[in-house]
């Protein structure tokens, strides 16, 4: 799955980047079915020879969740796609044809064995779950998901109540409904905040070059969950490694 993730980032930069190369020399967009022949070549570089290692399926899912990102960056809806890192979340998305769930085992395309996974949904019959997809990510902190999509039914509307309610976003108070009722701010920033204060009087106690020292000071680092790769300037198109 790590050569897989790999492989999803390496065809998403480069398509990227020679989306953003063409319209800067010609002022022209790039098409879909243009991304799927450049793909195509891709693989026949003897450089990137690795592409054929995985399943194509996930490879195809990218050029489409990208074309669809500049879709919407163009309706103005979003914001401009940027180029993966390594150390952001990583995912590959597996349709139909990349993968056979029966009887609640789950086998991936271009894989060893079954995909072994911890069931969170008791109320959910496994072994009669038909997904449509299945997205396999690793989050920044070392954490893998499983995540199954499936056709259901239309939800039905709640019966109408006859009134409106307005809300209004505040800072004292998270949110206030025109009926009266109030929703307390959490006050995350606040509570950070004591706990570095917490842990820098803890760091203080600390020995230079003991131990606990090197420990708290890892302990402390921001992780890329919670939020410090918002500040990274991620590389240039060019200075990406050719391999996963």
């Amino acid at each position: 799955m790590n050569r897989t993730f790999g492989c999803v980032r390496v065809v998403w930069n480069r398509t990227l980047a020679a989306r953003q190369q063409r319209y800067a020399n010609q002022g022209k967009i790039t098409s879909y079915a243009q991304t799927d022949r450049a793909l195509t070549a891709m693989k026949k570089d003897l450089d990137l020879a690795f592409l054929n290692e995985v399943s194509s399926v996930p490879l195809q899912q990218a050029l489409r969740h990208q074309h669809r990102a500049f879709c919407a960056f163009a309706a103005k809806r979003a914001r401009l796609p940027r180029f993966k890192s390594r150390s952001a979340r990583q995912s590959a998305h597996y349709t139909r044809s990349a993968f056979a769930m029966r009887s609640g085992i789950l086998r991936l395309a271009k894989t060893d064995g079954p995909m072994r996974f911890v069931w969170s949904w008791p109320d959910v019959d496994l072994t009669a779950l038909e997904p449509t997809m299945v997205v396999v990510s690793r989050e920044p902190d070392g954490r893998w998901y499983l995540t199954f999509a499936t056709d259901g039914d239309a939800t039905q509307p709640l019966p109408g109540t006859g009134r409106t309610v307005g809300v209004d976003l505040g800072i004292r108070d998270f949110a206030v409904s025109s009926d009266g009722k109030k929703t307390s701010n959490p006050r995350h920033l606040e509570r950070q905040a004591r706990n570095l204060a917490r842990h820098q009087r803890r760091m203080a106690r600390c020995r230079n070059g003991s131990a606990n020292k090197a420990k708290g000071q890892s302990e402390g680092r921001p992780h890329a969950s919670q939020g410090s790769h918002r500040a990274r300037r991620f590389p240039a198109p060019a200075e990406y490694a050719p391999g996963p």
